[in-house]
């Protein structure tokens, strides 16, 4: 018997990072696909620089973290932390300039052909100049702020993603320096007076250049630069001895506009006289400033798509059709239901948690909110339950990264309208998404659930692809009970008959799933797992799906995001395909299914293959055992694989190639909004 391969780390894992700039990549390359209307070619150049600023705000600055302080050994990928942060600078400053030669090569070109034209101030005409003008002198004057930078001024505070002009200025043969904030409570993109069937517009930073010696009189610009600054975003809380966990997020919340700018970018025309002394200034090093050619941040690009409305440059508006019942608890009393966003109605989660916010009937509500729109309303739906004497009880997690300070927002109205709030757990995130009432029907008391594979937010179901699970199911509806008590108390988590929970669970449950696939893959040679995600992350999942491989298990795997582990690999993974699909909406349901010998089992969850979701969070994984769910959820899974339009295939060179057909085309997400969901 042939000895077995022998693989390092380095070998069998793609480093997490780097994977997530392939993805981001990925969201690029839709700004040039030509079947995508010219707005939404914009929209995905400025999704991948939202996408990067993150990146940068937390991966990356956890990376230069931990150069700074020296460490030196391998991650859980194999990698040393100084390899990874070289590759990392070089991948970025190369999707940097790819995303501008898209913007500038193609997207500035296309969008002039359809009348839509970003203006310089010296390309304006009479008419466009008073306009500025006026607009400049009623609206952008009163609000800037320009400061003076010398010993009894220091250099601003300046949060995260702020745009910024640094100017030199000399009088009386003295230099001094100022910084203008560009004003972030403004659109940054002002529409111009124009033609009719044209769309002009001027972006205010360049009205603000166009004004500046209006700011300094007395004074003599020597040079001027746009700048941007990024800087660490990731909180630190020490969760297990934090007496007030709320109280600690503000805190560190408060210090995020005085963290370390772990980037800056400058205007290449900046000099290197003004270059020097800002850089000093915000203490980072000459060497490591990322120079822009052309308009700085490209998130402006969102504002664009929103200010031109012309239905044929984007996606045909949809709206999904709505669940026919007359009273929503009736209806999931008949059967347990499945709905899928975007290509179903939100409606029945929304009238869920509404009608059991009036009905007389409801005595309690219990809610998990990770994520939650602005004007959400669930969140009224919940404050008015609590005013009719409702028992209300919902964790808010105060630690979703980047919307702490709505969340904690969120919490403090819910609990001034009565609603008993929980901020969380010390040491863990809540990412679960469950809601159950409890209902008195006929001398009883009936418990409905609603569990999902992603947030209850409005405006992201719109966007998101994602599936809601509603069921009365007895044992459902005990095991949630359960899981909110091991959530708001000290109550100790078993195994259950309906749900499985991570940190407990989680992982080892998968690999009893898995092991069951190598063990009739052994004896019947029916061994096959097909599974959707958002990222697979977790090395140990990953080493046992190699092994599963190795045994002749057929795996497919329909990632979006983050993938680590490398198909196609004699002796590794050569029975593993591994697929992405980027597109109009973002995919964000987790789907497992397993073959058991045929008579196959399938489950939902609010987890990824992630090392958080299996040790840092509370999750959730459901199996699913109505035959006709079942079905349409293997439908779903297997419609997707099918894409050939907007799929890409991992390949074992680490790359990602597109798997587009000229004939037979399919595009999953058309097919769904056909109806077919």
């Amino acid at each position: 018997m042939a000895a077995q391969q022998k693989f390092e780390d380095q070998d069998k894992f793609i480093h997490r990072d780097i994977s997530w700039l392939l993805f981001n990549e990925r969201v690029l390359e839709e700004a040039v696909e030509p079947e995508n209307p010219v707005l939404e070619q914009a929209r995905f150049v400025a999704i991948f620089m939202s996408n990067l600023d993150e990146f940068l705000m937390v991966r990356y600055a956890g990376l230069r973290h931990l150069i700074e302080a020296q460490y030196n050994r391998k991650d859980n990928y194999g990698y040393y932390p100084q390899d990874v942060y070289r590759e990392v600078c070089a991948r970025v400053e190369q999707l940097m300039q790819k995303a501008y030669q898209i913007y500038e090569g193609q997207l500035k070109p296309a969008l002039v052909k359809e009348k839509i034209v970003l203006r310089r101030a010296e390309e304006l005409d009479a008419e466009q100049q008073k306009f500025v003008k006026r607009f400049f002198d009623t609206t952008l004057y009163p609000i800037i702020t320009p400061m003076a930078i010398d010993q009894g001024h220091p250099f601003p505070v300046l949060a995260s993603k702020t745009i910024s002009y640094a100017v030199h200025l000399e009088r009386k043969g003295e230099m001094h320096l100022a910084v203008i904030p560009v004003p972030a409570n403004v659109s940054r993109l002002l529409k111009l007076p124009s033609d009719k069937d044209a769309y002009e517009f001027i972006l205010i930073d360049e009205v603000l250049r166009d004004n500046l010696k209006n700011l300094f009189r007395g004074y003599e610009i020597k040079s001027s630069a746009l700048f941007r600054i990024i800087r660490d975003s990731e909180l630190s809380v020490d969760e297990e001895f934090s007496a007030n966990l709320l109280t600690s997020i503000e805190t560190e919340i408060k210090k995020r506009p005085r963290a370390k700018v772990v980037s800056l970018f400058v205007e290449k025309t900046c000099t290197d006289g003004l270059l020097q002394v800002l850089t000093e200034a915000l203490a980072f090093s000459k060497d490591e400033v990322a120079f822009i050619q052309g308009e700085m941040d490209l998130t402006f690009l969102f504002q664009l798509a929103a200010q031109v409305p012309e239905a044929k440059l984007s996606y045909p508006a949809h709206v999904a059709p709505k669940i026919a019942y007359d009273n929503i608890f009736d209806r999931i009393k008949e059967g347990d239901m499945l709905v899928h966003v975007p290509y179903q109605s939100f409606q029945p989660t929304l009238d869920l948690i509404k009608t059991a916010a009036i009905d007389p009937e409801v005595l309690a509500i219990k809610m998990t909110l990770y994520r939650a729109s602005e004007d959400s309303e669930i969140i009224a739906a919940l404050k008015l339950a609590a005013k009719n004497k409702k028992q209300v009880t919902v964790l808010v997690e105060i630690k979703a990264r980047f919307d702490e300070e709505r969340n904690i927002g969120w919490a403090r109205q819910l609990e001034e309208s009565g609603c008993h709030v929980i901020y969380g757990i010390a040491g863990m995130k809540i990412h679960s998404k469950i809601a159950l009432i409890v209902r008195r029907e006929e001398g009883r008391t009936r418990r409905y659930v609603h569990l999902s594979t992603g947030n209850y937010n409005e405006k992201t179901a719109r966007v998101y692809t994602d599936l809601g699970y509603f069921t009365s199911n007895d044992d459902f509806a005990r095991d949630v009970s359960d899981v909110f008590n091991v959530i708001t108390g000290y109550s100790q988590p078993a195994r259950w008959k309906r749900v499985i929970s991570s940190p407990y669970d989680l992982r080892e449950y998968f690999f009893e799933l898995i092991d069951q696939e190598i063990a009739f893959q052994k004896e019947h040679k029916s061994g096959f797992i097909f599974a959707k995600m958002n990222s697979l992350e977790d090395t140990k999942i990953v080493e046992k799906l190699y092994q599963a491989s190795q045994a002749g298990v057929k795996i497919r795997l329909i990632v979006r995001g983050i993938c680590i582990l490398v198909p196609g690999i004699p002796g590794l993974s050569e029975t593993i395909k591994v697929k992405s699909v980027v597109g109009r909406f973002l995919e964000h349901s987790r789907i497992f299914l397993f073959n058991n010998n045929s008579d196959f089992r399938v489950f939902l969850s609010s987890a990824d293959w992630m090392s958080r979701n299996f040790d840092k969070r509370i999750e959730l994984l459901f199996e699913i055992y109505a035959q006709d769910l079942k079905e349409r959820l293997r439908g779903i899974l297997d419609a997707t694989w099918k894409d050939n339009q907007k799929s890409r295939l991992l390949l074992p060179q680490r790359t990602y190639a597109y798997n587009k057909a000229s004939k037979d085309k399919f595009n999953v997400q058309d097919f769904f909004l056909q109806g077919d969901v």
